[in-house]
């Protein structure tokens, strides 16, 4: 049996067609210009930061307020490390080491896109962007440099947030997608000027300048699901995987982390620079997985699938979550209703509450599965089931024809090929001529 498909790879719209053939690479003068262009901004920016740490490291001695907006610890959390036997010190180089490290990562990871994939405009923009906005995110160390490098320590800082917006709006094909959207990028330039270089003006603090920062990023977000289904190649949509997914799992547990602090932990601890950074330090590593993320959907983005990645975060994410609330709701109504019957009813309703979620865990795991399979991964769940399906055919079907249809059917529904041929070889007998 041999079966014959010619498969024609079609993008899904006149956008598609026409990104998938776009040319991102620099030639002759503007490469040269770009890569000189390059190598002066992040000299310029990495000199900054290590120009600044002396000073900063001087800036986080001076005791602070009460406010936990503030790196600068109060005397009471001076006290509190004294008496567990730290000093201010330690906790000035631990702070300084969290900043050095990350930006480490991204630059490292930026040279190596630079020094790769320096001919092509996206990857100059990634690396550019990686390593710049370390430095744009580190405001508190760069705002205690003399006041003759405050210009250029600003300059710095905005090329770090529109690089890194610009990559947003323009990744995977280095075009804006719609055109229009450029009109946003034109919003997002506009902010940032007015936050660094007028953050005293009456439009800086009025109640409308809070409004542009979430909007753009929410329109971001939107413009790149817009790309993944109705623009990008399989290709594109492959290294998109991979750079939301660095995005989200750097970045939103950080956002989690600091709302959690300016909210929930208030309610339990004072409020406190200590607090604060013990919080968020953690977090601030996590950024560290969003240049690899980057690295990978430039470099190696067809090293690994992270369909399978994202695919298992989900489940696992939403089961714990889950499986949280009903722990927590368990111990509770246990301990309401055993109270009267027996003393320890904080111990067994512990107990009872934790053979319930054991009991739970797989059952749940696998509806998750099944749910998260059918609603983002349609298709691959339909050609895993279709698949299923024939194999368990196969034990069972001995008419040639029935079988045949079948398996056209299963190759359609699967592979979805513009044509499929099925020939069918003759056996030794019936390729012998017949006797007369």
């Amino acid at each position: 049996m041999n079966l014959h498909s010619s498969l024609t790879n079609t993008a899904g719209s006149p956008e598609a067609r026409n990104n998938s053939g776009s040319e991102t690479h620099l030639q002759g003068v503007w490469l040269v210009l770009a890569r000189i262009a390059w190598v002066a901004v992040s000299v310029l920016a990495v000199g900054l930061f290590v120009a600044s740490l002396p000073s900063y490291f001087a800036y986080l001695h001076v005791p602070g307020t009460s406010s936990y907006s503030s790196p600068q610890l109060t005397p009471g959390d001076v006290e509190t490390l004294r008496r567990v036997g730290l000093s201010l010190d330690f906790y000035a180089w631990l702070d300084i080491s969290v900043y050095v490290v990350i930006l480490l990562a991204y630059v490292l990871v930026g040279s190596v896109l630079f020094w790769r994939k320096s001919d092509d405009r996206m990857a100059l923009l990634a690396s550019l962007s990686l390593v710049l906005f370390p430095i744009a995110f580190s405001s508190n160390v760069l705002g205690n440099l003399p006041a003759a490098w405050a210009l250029p320590a600003e300059i710095v800082e905005l090329l770090g947030n529109l690089c890194l917006g610009l990559f947003f709006f323009v990744f995977p094909s280095g075009r804006f997608v719609p055109r229009w959207a450029g009109l946003l990028m034109v919003v997002w330039i506009a902010y940032w000027i007015v936050s660094l270089f007028f953050p005293n003006s009456a439009l800086a603090n009025s109640w409308l300048f809070f409004f542009p920062f979430p909007g753009v990023v929410i329109c971001m977000i939107v413009l790149q699901v817009y790309r993944y289904r109705h623009v990008s190649t399989p290709v594109q949509r492959q290294q998109t995987k991979w750079v939301i997914a660095g995005f989200a799992l750097s970045f939103g547990p950080l956002v989690i982390a600091l709302t959690l602090d300016f909210t929930l932990l208030t309610q339990f601890f004072p409020k406190s620079s200590l607090v604060t950074s013990l919080v968020q330090w953690p977090f601030d590593l996590l950024l560290l997985l969003f240049p690899l993320s980057l690295g990978f959907a430039i470099l190696r983005y067809r090293l690994w699938d992270i369909g399978v990645l994202i695919n298992r975060t989900l489940v696992y994410a939403l089961l714990t979550i889950m499986l949280g609330l009903i722990y927590a709701a368990l111990v509770i109504g246990f301990q309401v209703l055993l109270r009267g019957f027996i003393s320890q009813t904080n111990d067994v309703a512990i107990v009872i509450s934790t053979l319930a979620i054991a009991a739970l865990f797989q059952p749940l795991r696998r509806r998750l599965q099944n749910l998260i399979d059918r609603r983002f991964y349609r298709r691959k769940y339909d050609a895993v089931r279709t698949l299923a399906a024939f194999s368990a055919t196969l034990r069972n079907e001995v008419d040639l024809a029935t079988l045949s249809e079948q398996l056209v059917t299963v190759v359609e529904e699967t592979m979805q090929p513009m044509h499929i041929s099925l020939w069918l070889r003759k056996t030794e007998q019936e390729e012998k001529p017949g006797r007369g």
